[in-house]
């Protein structure tokens, strides 16, 4: 069996439709469904199981020796999330409780870390999991600082000389986009949030640059397709020998101009921008520039391409975003 935390979810339904592509079977789904259409992200995958988080610990002491390897993308991964206890619960001590329980029962565990852990960017981009490496980085907003805590939790079990499950991996996602992200609302990508506009011919709006360095539109990110990232997942679990914490982005900073361009290139309509004030409650905490060092994913042995973002961009508009059924 292979358990999916948050399998539901964006990045963990993208991994599930990769795993059951790759013909694997014994998928478990640990995810609250709720009143909307989340379940269709999963709705294409032969699942093994789906269980509630509260459910999770028991079914993996009750399976234990069935368990391969535990997926871990459950979180609360809203940037503005004020409630920090909660972050703590759901982000801090559940990552820990399984990094535990994988090494106690000899399970292979990947887990989502974040490059919210970066903060602004002033120490770089580079995944050095070294002590002090990880400890010249600052983090903005909580989400980013509770994926901190993790990573450093676990690299200092390492230069103690500590226990570790038989493979695992962080996993540093940049932005990532693509299908299944319908019910993340105000935290969807841009691409899913300005489609509609482009798509009726009308003008889309991005956030005016606050930075003299950067004109409007300008601000850069690095961009994935989330298809990508669940091909990174499958190679992981294909090479056991793997093991630390890596960046997942392409290694390529493009504009916010850029994505909007590429989505209406993807309709076959021209191009019209407008900019508003980014709001003020995120406008102290606004990263201008992100870009993954991906030397040390590539020193590890993968050598699949990522995908450019213009033709990341056209596959989700026409292949998800202008279909009947959006989902993967």
């Amino acid at each position: 069996m292979i358990v999916v935390t948050g399998g539901a979810g964006f990045i963990g339904s993208n991994i599930l439709a990769q795993l059951s592509k790759d013909g694997r079977t014994g998928l478990v789904v640990c995810d609250w469904l709720e009143n909307g259409d989340k379940w269709r992200n999963i709705a294409g995958c032969e699942l093994e199981d789906v269980i509630a988080p509260e459910a999770l610990f028991t079914f993996l002491q009750q399976h234990a020796s069935q368990i391969d390897a535990v997926i871990h993308m459950g979180a609360i991964s809203s940037t503005t999330e004020t409630d920090v206890d909660l972050i703590v619960r759901s982000n801090i001590r559940l990552t820990n409780d399984l990094w535990d329980w994988c090494i106690k029962s000899g399970t292979r565990l990947i887990y989502a870390s974040s490059a919210a852990t970066y903060g602004g960017g002033e120490a770089g981009f580079d995944d050095d999991m070294s002590l002090g490496a990880l400890a010249a980085l600052a983090p903005l907003n909580a989400y980013g600082w509770s994926k901190h805590v993790v990573d450093r939790r676990i690299a200092r079990h390492l230069s103690e000389g500590g226990a570790t499950p038989p493979q695992w991996a962080g996993l540093k996602f940049f932005n990532v986009y693509g299908p299944n992200e319908y019910h993340k609302g105000g935290q969807k990508s841009v691409v899913a949030h300005i489609h509609p506009a482009a798509h009726n011919g009308e003008q889309v709006k991005l956030f005016r640059s606050h930075n003299p360095d950067y004109e409007d539109g300008g601000q850069l990110r690095d961009f994935v397709y989330v298809k990508d990232c669940a091909r990174v997942v499958s190679w992981l679990l294909e090479t056991p020998s793997v093991s630390g914490l890596f960046n997942l982005g392409t290694g390529e900073a493009r504009s916010f101009k850029d994505l909007a361009n590429a989505v209406f290139t993807a309709l076959n309509r021209k191009p019209d921008i407008a900019y508003v004030d980014t709001p003020v409650a995120i406008r102290d905490k606004y990263q201008y520039f992100t870009q993954a060092n991906m030397t040390k994913l590539r020193a590890a042995g993968y050598t699949l391409p990522f995908t450019s973002l213009e033709d990341g961009v056209a596959d989700y508009v026409r292949t998800y975003l202008e279909a009947e059924n959006p989902y993967r």
